[in-house]
């Protein structure tokens, strides 16, 4: 199985403080990996240091062999953590937006997308519930066919309803044999089931890896239940 991501002793300080300290990791083609931890633990840092937002200040990423940069971002796909689409725009408008910037944007695979969000596509981006803005936020990042998807609190702050679609609009839309995706996330319960592997990850440091299903069955319990173990 061909390795899409691997971290190598992966180190970033803000000041004294350690935000990541020596993460070693590796993501192959198919799997889709749990990052799980409370807000500070070090899960949008490691994020940004992936997609390339930010600068590591030791240690190694590769991206199919590749150090983060215009390759690999040209690969990668992240779900922002601000709203990032001018809101005078319409929702058509912000697909042609987002689109005019990727080459593997797939126009049928966001129309299937709005469709199955039930998002109006003339509809004004300032007009959009939380739940709905964050629908339209997924929706514009599924869309590319991209080998790395990187999403980060993708349920964060929003309604049961939207989260059932946003998980449902993650399984269908996947492309699971060509790429390969890391979800972000301190709400376990709703997204649980599409993890392969979960990494906890602790004060910036792994405090437990591994494939989901053994887990559960070593702690005879749920992700979420083992959640609740590893950050009581």
């Amino acid at each position: 199985m061909n390795s899409i991501l691997e971290l190598e002793g992966l180190k970033k300080r803000y000041g004294s403080i350690w935000a990541l300290n020596g993460i070693d990791l590796r993501v192959d083609e198919g799997e889709v990996l749990g990052l799980l931890g409370p807000n500070g633990s070090g899960k949008t840092t490691m994020l940004k240091l992936i997609a390339g937002l930010a600068r590591p200040t030791d240690g190694r990423i590769l991206i199919n062999g590749q150090k983060p940069g215009p390759l690999s971002k040209a690969h990668t796909a992240m779900l922002p953590d601000v709203d990032h689409i001018y809101r005078w725009m319409t929702v058509r408008q912000a697909i042609d937006y987002v689109s005019s910037f990727y080459e593997d944007f797939d126009h049928d695979k966001a129309r299937r997308l709005i469709e199955l969000m039930n998002i109006e596509m003339d509809m004004k981006v300032g007009h959009l519930s939380r739940g709905m803005s964050e629908r339209l936020k997924l929706v514009l990042t599924m869309s590319r066919n991209a080998e790395l998807i990187l999403l980060d609190e993708p349920l964060g702050g929003i309604d049961p309803t939207s989260r059932d679609k946003i998980v449902y609009a993650i399984a269908t839309e996947y492309r699971w044999e060509h790429s390969a995706m890391i979800i972000a996330t301190h709400l376990v319960r709703d997204i649980e089931s599409l993890f392969d592997k979960v990494l906890f990850l602790k004060s910036g440091q792994i405090a437990l890896y591994g494939s989901a299903d053994e887990l559960r069955e070593k702690y005879n319990g749920s992700v979420e239940d083992i959640f609740k173990e590893v950050f009581a």
